[in-house]
């Protein structure tokens, strides 16, 4: 259980973060009430990683507590450390890319990652509750 809540908890701090990143370059660039649509802007790319992250991590979270309360085999606790890694390496390359107009490869691992590993523990989630 401990590796599900500590992922989980690491999904939150990145989400909340990301917001605070968000707010911080609003204020910044004093762009309170708008979204630029230039894929290189510093805003545009903060705001794609928070929503990029909003949209996965908390299905992530609850995916993993409730694999986490059935005592998961070693090999799902490193599905939820390697998924979480991957949404801390997709924002990484969200926001280090000059734009995202172009593939990035950090963010390429990353949502590869999360796709798989996210893939994977729902697919055990509802194999454990047919069992």
């Amino acid at each position: 259980m401990a590796t599900a809540v500590v992922c989980t908890g690491l999904l939150g701090v990145l989400l909340f973060a990301l917001g605070f990143h968000v707010s911080a370059t609003r204020g910044r660039t004093n762009k309170a009430g708008s979204i630029p649509d230039d894929p290189s802007d510093p805003l545009f790319k903060a705001i794609r990683a928070h929503g990029n992250t909003a949209e996965y991590a908390p299905t992530l979270g609850v995916l993993m507590l409730y694999l986490g309360v059935h005592s998961p085999a070693q090999w799902i606790q490193w599905t939820m450390i390697a998924v979480t890694a991957c949404r801390y390496l997709i924002v990484i390359g969200i926001l280090s890319s000059a734009t995202l107009d172009r593939p990035h490869p950090i963010r390429f691992i990353g949502a590869l990652g999360t796709y798989v590993g996210g893939m994977i523990l729902a697919i055990t989630m509802l194999l454990t509750v047919l069992r």
